[in-house]
């Protein structure tokens, strides 16, 4: 069994060269020969080049280690094969010999990892989503369309009881799912346990008076595992059923240690991944990044959107859409998408027609729901109007002549600000 990773490598030297090096850097390789490196260990442990594809010449270094003008900037695509012997199943052994070593090699104006392939021991290893999408619906009670979801607005300074009224607002609105927002986690003004006490009074009243639980995603994000636990257990406790987990701020082993012992819906938010993705020359593709958190069992996972208030670009979206929805190993291991940053209904034929034509996702709007000329409870319906059409086929300024509210979202946020 063989772990095949794929290097984007740039030099003005040869590719071929570079990715011999690589291979032997991350394995057995040493800068001299050393006792004990015999030809046996080798064959046992050493990665190999299988694959190198050629791409056009950079006009440009990605790094400042090579100058501009000192000739050609070589590209390829190169795959190289470590066996399982070398890194088995640990997930922070992966990282550390396959991707994280290889960006301090001399001789490259820049690498990229584009792609990884991971055997079949990987998902016996790791227990994968709990929830997922069939989880997330479960529990919503969502079919036949996207969860149409929300965020509370403002996203920091509001205190529990303000927190709380908002969010009876939102939940007497139709929407399906709430979140904190991602810097919101136990702060001095809005403690998690008060805020929690706060909102799930209004989530289970409503839920008695209507048979429709809303989902309510805290943040219970912190550095150290037990608090984290605790929080955890503090929304448990309540009666919610779902969390917002900074998963680049908690690490591998924060996310194994919180999986292990969940019994919440774990909805990731990748803040600080564009640190590690954001130079098209350097860093890693999310199509490689999102398999270890999926290994390691997140639920729900957010991707930004189509035409998001970021710098992310709609076709990064689209892969990113399509790399969470294709299983590792089988289709248990897919978490919910999540599309995110800015979305108002204007996004949905957009977003439907260019993942696949599928409603399997959490539509995620802040302000373009909550700041809906009519009300929260009219930028719910608004969204869930642009959803019908969307998948009619029938374009928003035509149904919204027989629908108020998409008329008034279009009219709203037609320019795009819905952030």
């Amino acid at each position: 069994m063989m772990i095949t990773v794929t290097y984007r490598i740039e030099t003005t030297g040869s590719v071929e060269a570079m990715a011999a090096k690589i291979a032997s850097d991350q394995s057995t390789g040493t800068f001299v020969p050393v006792p004990g490196e015999t030809e046996e260990l080798k064959a046992r442990v050493a990665a190999r080049v299988i694959a190198i594809r050629h791409l056009p010449d950079a006009e440009y270094p990605t790094w400042p280690e090579v100058a501009p003008g000192s000739g050609p900037i070589h590209r390829a695509d190169a795959d190289i094969a470590f066996p399982m012997d070398a890194i088995g199943t640990d997930l922070s052994a992966l990282m550390t010999i396959a991707i994280g070593g290889v960006f301090s090699i001399k001789g490259m104006s820049g690498i990229r990892i584009v792609d990884m392939k991971l055997p079949e021991a990987f998902a016996t290893a790791h227990p994968g989503p709990q929830f997922g999408l069939p989880g997330s619906r479960r529990l919503t009670g969502v079919e036949g369309r996207p969860i149409i979801g929300t965020i509370v607005k403002p996203a920091l300074g509001l205190r529990p009881h303000e927190t709380a009224e908002l969010v009876g607002e939102l939940i007497e609105s139709g929407v399906d799912f709430i979140k904190d927002d991602e810097k919101l986690m136990s702060p001095a003004y809005s403690p998690l346990k008060e805020r929690v006490a706060a909102i799930m009074p209004k989530i289970l009243d409503h839920e008695q008076k209507t048979g429709k639980k809303v989902m309510y995603a805290f943040g219970i994000s912190h550095a150290d595992p037990d608090e984290m636990m605790r929080n955890h257990d503090l929304v448990l406790k309540a009666g919610g059923n779902c969390a917002v987990v900074n998963i680049n701020s908690i690490g591998f082993g924060g996310m194994s240690f919180l999986r292990k012992r969940s019994g919440l819906v774990l909805h990731a938010h990748r803040n600080g991944w564009d640190i590690l993705t954001r130079d098209p020359g350097a860093g890693l593709d999310f199509k490689v990044y999102q398999q270890f958190w999926r290994l390691l069992g997140v639920d729900q996972f957010q991707i930004n959107g189509i035409r998001i208030k970021y710098w992310e670009p709609d076709d990064s979206f689209v892969e990113s859409f399509k790399a969470v929805s294709t299983p590792l190993f089988s289709k248990a291991d897919c978490p919910l998408p999540v599309a995110g940053s800015g979305q108002w209904g204007g996004q949905a034929p957009d977003t439907y027609n260019r993942t696949g034509r599928t409603t399997d996702l959490l539509y995620l709007c802040g302000g373009g729901i909550v700041s809906h000329p009519g009300g929260p409870a009219a930028g719910v319906r608004a969204v869930q109007q642009a959803w019908q059409a969307a998948v009619a086929d029938i374009p928003l300024d035509e149904y919204a002549k027989d629908h108020p509210e998409l008329a008034a979202s279009i009219a709203k946020f037609g320019d795009g600000k819905a952030a």
